[in-house]
């Protein structure tokens, strides 16, 4: 160990340290590192609280290092209106995986926020076709902000529809995204308008109610169902994953919490209707789109696995540029 302490990172130190592109990179890395065997066990725990929810993963990978990471992310989605607090907000405890020193304790925000757009800039990277240009983001909060710089990063995004319940947030997003990307944004009220006429589509809202319908879902079409991190959240008819080419992140997660399960619950889908996780895919153990008019639903319930992938990366990027401040807490 060459320093003792442990390192603590403000978000505004992590957005510093990390791309977008970086975040991609590291993301698919660690699928295809997942898919080698070189990570330990994987956990996700789930924990209702009044008015919000609490989710705890963790995970260990071998990197340059062994990291084992824990990270505790609640999600309150009435906190912005409520107490100006951010609607999903926690915390990132980064160990060394040999002797179980705190290395980090760090700001979970922006590494969730990002690591969830790059998650699906590696899949439609594999699953989309790659002449894709029209997109339709459901849900523009920052999660759709990130979810459409991230598709533009790896596909000709030329055009895109904003759908949200508030049809001022999407009227907004329009306006901000369109000039960020120089490309056309158009803000729609019902999704059943956008999303037939789009390559790609990406529900990133905490829905528990499904809004989109199989009807909606055209020939050829990626869709990247990225809300359902919960049992409860819902955000595609199940009919959609029962007649489609369906990729998960992690098969026992999305059986639990995913898009999934809510087929799996009513008996439309069965776990080996599954095509493939993301990381057989990534490491070419597992075909990707097979066909363009191939349907592909992207299951996506975020893993300790992106976490700690990038977690270690900020943490790293941080001590080679000597940014946070460490504390001795295992100090007497």
């Amino acid at each position: 160990m060459k320093q003792r302490g442990t390192l603590c990172l403000k978000r505004s130190e992590i957005a510093s340290l990390l791309t977008l592109a970086d975040y991609v990179e590291i993301v698919e890395s660690a699928f295809r590192l997942y898919a080698q065997g070189k990570t330990l066990d994987l956990g996700l725990l789930h924990i209702d609280s009044r008015d919000g929810e609490f989710h705890i993963k963790a995970g260990v990978l071998e990197l340059t290092r062994i990291y084992a990471g824990v990270k505790v992310n609640a999600g309150f989605y009435q906190n912005r209106a409520r107490y100006g607090l951010p609607n999903v907000q926690g915390t990132i405890v980064l160990c060394d995986g040999e002797n179980g020193y705190p290395l980090a304790y760090m700001d979970s925000t922006e590494i969730t926020i990002n690591r969830t757009g790059a998650t699906t800039a590696v899949a439609a990277k594999y699953l989309a076709r790659p002449e894709s240009r029209v997109a339709t983001i459901c849900g523009c909060g920052t999660q759709g902000r990130v979810q459409l710089r991230s598709l533009k990063h790896v596909l000709p995004i030329e055009e895109a529809y904003a759908f949200d319940l508030d049809e001022g947030a999407a009227r907004g997003f329009a306006s901000t995204m369109s000039q960020e990307l120089g490309i056309r944004i158009n803000a729609v009220t019902d999704p059943a308008v956008a999303v037939p006429q789009s390559d790609v589509c990406v529900t990133c809202t905490p829905s528990r109610e499904p809004f989109l319908r199989r009807e909606h879902v055209s020939p050829g079409m990626f869709l990247a169902a990225v809300g359902a991190d919960s049992p409860l959240k819902h955000e595609i008819d199940p009919g959609i994953m029962a007649s489609t080419t369906v990729v998960v992140d992690l098969l026992d997660q999305c059986s639990t919490v995913g898009e999934l399960h809510h087929a799996l619950e009513r008996g439309l889908a069965t776990r080996d209707m599954v095509h493939a996780e993301l990381a057989e895919v990534v490491d070419g153990r597992k075909p990707g789109r097979s066909t363009p008019d191939e349907i592909l639903v992207f299951d996506s319930t975020g893993t300790a696995l992106q976490d700690v992938a990038a977690a270690a990366a900020a943490f790293e990027k941080a001590v080679e540029s000597r940014k946070g401040t460490r504390l001795d807490l295992l100090g007497g």
